[in-house]
C-alpha cells in the first residue's frame, strides 16, 4: 500500500497490471538450417544461441497467467455444456486470452474437457490449465449472457478480475423461469408437431398431456442419478403406451392417433446434440464429433428400446395395433399451418430451454421460414431429405445473418429452428415397421437418420454461407476455417489490464 501526495492510500493489483517490460534485442533464429546443413560441421555462418537470451513473447507473471486460463476455460465449458460446437470453443478462448495478454495459447477441446497451454517463451516452461465438463443443460439464457461477456472482453471494455466476477454471477444464477414452465413448454413442442403432421386439435391436446407427463417423469427420475439412456426409454415406452390405451379406450375418435407419439418421439429427440456433433465433423474436431455421435447414438438406441418394447407389450396384452403413421399429403391449403406448426414448435422449444422474448420471438421466425420452406418444397414433390437439408440451410443462413444483429446467439436460432422438421414421425414409423411387422423393413428408420443428418449439416453450412454477408463482417469472419454459432467473431490482442 502506498500514500500518494493528498494522503490517500493506493492499492496496486499485481493480477490486472502488466510486468515492466524489458527491452528485448532483436536476433534472428538462429535454428533454421538447410536439411543439407545438418551433415556438416558448424562454421562461423551459424554462431552459438546465447543460453541466456529469452525466445519469444515476454508474458505476465505466473499468477496472472493462471487467472486468465481459469476463466477462459470456464466461459468454454459454459458454451460447451450449452451444445457449442468445438471450433466455437476453442476460438472463443483463444480471443479471450489473447484480448488478456496471453496471445500465445494452444487449445485442445474433447468431448468431456478443455485444455489449454500458454507457451512463455524458451526460458520458461508453458503454462497448462484443463477443466472437465461435467453438466449439459440447455439454458439458452446462461449461453447468450456469456456472449454479451465474450464481446465486451474482446473489445476491451471488461477487464480479467470485471469479467471474473460477472462469470461468477452468470453460472450462480437460477433458471430465469420456474421448471413447470418448461414443462409446458415442451408439451408446447408436442402440441404443434402434432399441428404440423396435420393432426387436429384433440391429438394436438393429448400431445400436450402426454410429452408433459414424460417431462415430470424425466425430472423425478433424475434425481435419483438415472442414466440419460433409462430415461429415453422410460420416454419412448410412455408415449407408445399412452397411445395403444387412448385407442383401447375410444378416447380420440380420429384415423390419427400415432401421431401422438411421433410427436413425443419428436420432443425426445430435440435434446440430442446432433447439430454440434456434424459440426465438429465438418470443422475437423474427429475426436469431439466422435464423443457426441456416440452420445446421440445411445440417446437414440434407449429411444428405439422404448418404443419397441412398448409396441411388444401391447401385442402381448391384446390391445389394438395403432396403424401405422401415413405421411401426411402437403397441399396449399395446409400450407398456413404448417407454417403455424414451425413457428409454434420452435418458440416453446427455445422457452423450455429458458430463452427469454427476443429469442423465443426470433426462434419462431426461424422456424416458420424453415417450416414454409419445406412444406413449399413437398408440395414441389422433392423428396424428404433434400426438403429438409435445404430449409435447414436457410435457417442457418438466417439465423447467421440476423441473429448477431438481435442479440441473440445464432446456436440458439440454429437448434430451435430445425426442431420442428426433426423425423420424429418418420423415426417412429421405421420403428412401427421393425417391431410389429413381420417382415421388418429398415429403410424408413434409415430415411430418419439421413433427415437428421441432412438437417444438421444444412444448418451448419447456411451458417458458413452467411459469414460473408454480415455487414461490416464479412472481410473479418472469412479468416476463420469453419463455421460460428457461438463465441466472437474475431480474436485482438489487448493488455491486461
Amino acid at each position: 500500500m502506498k500514500i500518494d501526495s493528498n494522503g490517500h492510500s493506493t492499492t496496486r493489483w499485481p493480477l490486472l497490471e502488466p510486468p515492466e517490460q524489458k527491452p528485448r534485442v532483436h536476433r534472428p533464429n538462429l535454428l533454421k538450417r538447410r536439411p543439407w546443413h545438418v551433415l556438416e560441421a558448424p562454421t562461423g555462418e551459424f554462431p552459438a544461441v546465447d543460453a541466456e537470451e529469452a525466445m519469444g513473447p515476454q508474458l505476465p507473471d505466473e499468477a496472472t497467467v493462471n487467472f486468465v486460463l481459469d476463466l477462459s476455460l470456464r466461459i468454454g465449458e459454459v458454451q460447451m455444456a450449452s451444445g457449442a460446437g468445438a471450433s466455437d470453443v476453442t476460438a472463443t478462448i483463444i480471443a479471450i486470452a489473447g484480448a488478456l495478454g496471453l496471445p500465445h495459447c494452444e487449445v485442445d477441446v474433447i468431448f468431456t474437457s478443455i485444455t489449454v497451454t500458454c507457451h512463455r517463451g524458451s526460458d520458461l516452461s508453458p503454462v497448462t490449465a484443463l477443466r472437465v465438463v461435467r453438466s449439459r443443460s440447455l439454458d439458452y439464457t446462461r449461453l447468450t449472457e456469456t456472449e454479451k461477456l465474450i464481446r465486451q472482453i474482446v473489445r476491451g471494455n471488461v477487464g480479467a478480475e470485471q469479467a471474473q466476477q460477472e462469470l461468477e454471477r452468470i453460472t450462480q444464477a437460477s433458471h430465469p423461469y420456474p421448471r413447470w414452465t418448461a414443462t409446458l413448454a415442451w408439451g408446447g413442442v408436442a402440441a404443434f408437431i402434432t399441428l404440423l403432421l396435420g393432426g387436429g386439435l384433440d391429438i394436438a391436446l393429448v400431445a400436450f398431456v402426454i410429452s408433459g407427463v414424460i417431462d415430470r417423469i424425466g425430472r423425478f427420475v433424475n434425481r435419483y442419478g438415472l442414466p440419460f439412456f433409462f430415461q429415453q426409454v422410460i420416454g419412448g415406452l410412455v408415449a407408445t403406451l399412452s397411445a395403444m390405451a387412448i385407442v383401447s379406450f375410444n378416447v380420440l375418435t380420429t384415423d390419427k392417433p400415432t401421431l401422438v407419439v411421433a410427436a413425443a418421439v419428436t420432443v425426445l429427440l430435440s435434446g440430442l446434440s446432433t447439430v454440434s456433433a456434424v459440426q465438429d465433423a465438418i470443422t475437423g474436431y474427429n475426436v469431439t464429433a466422435a464423443g457426441r455421435t456416440m452420445e446421440t447414438a445411445l440417446m437414440s438406441a434407449g429411444l428405439i428400446a422404448g418404443v419397441v418394447l412398448a409396441l411388444r407389450i401391447a401385442v402381448m396384452l391384446g390391445l389394438p395395433r395403432t396403424p401405422l403413421p401415413d405421411v401426411p399429403t402437403s397441399t396449399a391449403t395446409q400450407l398456413p399451418m404448417v407454417v403455424l406448426g414451425g413457428a409454434g414448435a420452435a418458440a416453446c422449444f427455445a422457452l423450455a430451454s429458458y430463452s427469454k422474448m427476443r429469442a423465443m420471438l426470433v426462434a419462431a421466425a426461424a422456424g416458420g421460414i424453415g417450416a414454409a420452406v419445406y412444406g413449399s418444397l413437398m408440395l414441389a414433390r422433392l423428396d424428404g431429405v433434400s426438403s429438409s437439408a435445404i430449409a435447414a440451410t436457410l435457417v442457418g443462413f438466417c439465423g447467421g445473418v440476423l441473429a448477431r444483429r438481435l442479440g441473440v446467439t445464432p446456436l440458439v436460432v440454429a437448434v430451435s429452428g430445425i426442431t420442428p422438421l426433426l423425423p420424429g414421425l418418420s423415426t417412429y414409423r421405421g420403428l412401427y415397421q421393425i417391431g410389429v411387422e413381420p417382415s421388418g423393413n429398415i429403410s424408413t428408420l434409415m430415411t430418419a437418420v439421413a433427415i437428421g443428418l441432412a438437417l444438421a449439416a444444412g444448418v451448419v453450412l447456411g451458417e458458413w454461407l452467411a459469414q460473408p454477408v454480415r455487414t461490416g463482417l464479412g472481410r473479418l469472419e472469412r479468416r476463420f476455417a469453419g463455421p460460428r454459432m457461438a463465441g466472437p467473431l474475431e480474436p485482438t490482442e489487448r493488455s491486461l489490464e
